[in-house]
């Protein structure tokens, strides 16, 4: 989703001004048995477990819901004027999977059709704005919403055993692979984090891309609904860039990355920041039960102490702290980054959500307890 302070790059060539998913005030800027050790992998993604029934943590979704989840199935994120978007739909509709409770998931859905599959394509309409008509002003999609909300739909159809979510999940899976991804003839598949605004026709530094759009765990599951594309070789692109997209002396990803002559470099018009969507890059790894240290190092140096004000956003070009995400929830990612390279126990202070933050950090601590108990449960103490 686009996230933070900068503009989607569309709109800095077509004039579209879509404001950011994840604006936030000065103060707060924008269950199986055979689980892989931590640390065992070689890189490549861990066997693919089901996320039904996951979370292992009704109480937390409870408060979840209760705070995020309207009566009509909208997910809202509370940082940015209660609007709603593909992702955050997409990540609502995973967590009921891994509650298991199919009726919140189906009424999120209910409502993900109703008002953001409104393209003619089988993709979602990145924006919903509760207070403007129409509530969906710019019919572009966000490539890491499609396949969040693509991946919860095999989740909901292998867990109940619905070919109806099957199918659905297949249509845009489809749509995913033929009008965002550049399986090219020269050179390694890339995700463009939207069909509009980032390629090589849009930009002069093109195509651009976002590491954080690379959602590992949810990529053999399109396999399973689309296999005629090839998802395996997609994910290893994105490992092999976690590796190489690493800029400055802190050896950070910035959030947006320009392929221009397949070398990655921070692209242009954007800060220079590894900031709120980066910081997902840890999850989706751990998610996928990948736990070479390799992919974690630098991540896992700029964490190496805790600090109260949150976890820093790092100007990549300076090295210097541009600005700090105090809400605690993302105090999680840190600790998931240790425990799937070493074991690491999950300190206790954060197997219990924090009541009354937003519902970004909010989010990503879930998911995070959603992995710990998937693949990870030593670190929590079970």
């Amino acid at each position: 989703m686009f996230r933070g302070t900068r503009t989607l790059a569309a709109s800095l060539l077509l004039g579209l001004m879509l404001a950011p998913a994840q604006a936030q005030t000065p103060a707060e800027p924008a269950a199986s048995e055979a689980r892989p050790a931590a640390g065992a992998n070689a890189g490549a993604a861990a066997e693919t477990l089901p996320m039904l029934n996951s979370l292992g943590h009704p109480g937390a979704w409870r408060s979840y819901k209760a705070r995020f989840v309207t009566d009509q199935g909208r997910v809202v994120d509370t940082a940015n004027g209660r609007i709603s978007h593909s992702e955050s739909q997409g990540y609502g509709m995973l967590l009921a999977v891994a509650a298991g409770d199919r009726d919140a998931f189906q009424r999120i859905w209910n409502w993900t059709r109703a008002n953001l599959m409104v393209r003619d394509d089988a993709l979602l309409a990145w924006r919903w704005e509760p207070d403007k008509r129409p509530a969906v002003a710019d019919m572009n999609d966000a490539t890491d919403g499609d396949i969040l909300v693509a991946w919860a739909l095999v989740e909901a159809g292998e867990g109940w055993a619905d070919e109806g979510y099957r199918l659905a999940a297949r249509r845009i899976a489809v749509d995913i692979a033929r009008r965002t991804v550049l399986f090219r003839t020269e050179g390694p598949p890339l995700l463009l984090p939207a069909m509009s605004g980032f390629s090589a026709e849009d930009r002069p530094d093109g195509p651009v891309i976002n590491l954080s759009y690379w959602v590992f765990p949810a990529f053999p599951r399109l396999a399973a609904v689309a296999p005629e594309f090839d998802w395996d070789r997609l994910g290893t692109t994105g490992r092999d860039l976690v590796l190489r997209a690493r800029f400055g002396e802190a050896k950070l990803p910035t959030e947006w990355i320009s392929m221009r002559d397949g070398q990655p470099q921070p692209a242009a018009g954007f800060p220079p920041h590894f900031s709120y969507n980066a910081v997902r890059l840890p999850l989706y790894l751990a998610m996928a039960g990948i736990g070479d240290r390799r992919y974690y190092e630098p991540l896992l140096a700029l964490w190496s102490e805790a600090d109260p004000a949150g976890l820093p956003i790092i100007d990549t070009a300076s090295g210097s702290v541009a600005g700090r995400m105090a809400e605690p929830g993302y105090a999680i990612i840190p600790a998931l980054a240790a425990c799937a390279v070493a074991g690491a126990p999950l300190p206790a202070g954060l197997q219990d959500p924090a009541a009354g933050e937003n519902y970004y950090p909010a989010t990503l601590h879930l998911l995070a307890l959603t992995a710990a108990n998937m693949r990870y449960r030593p670190c929590l103490g079970r």
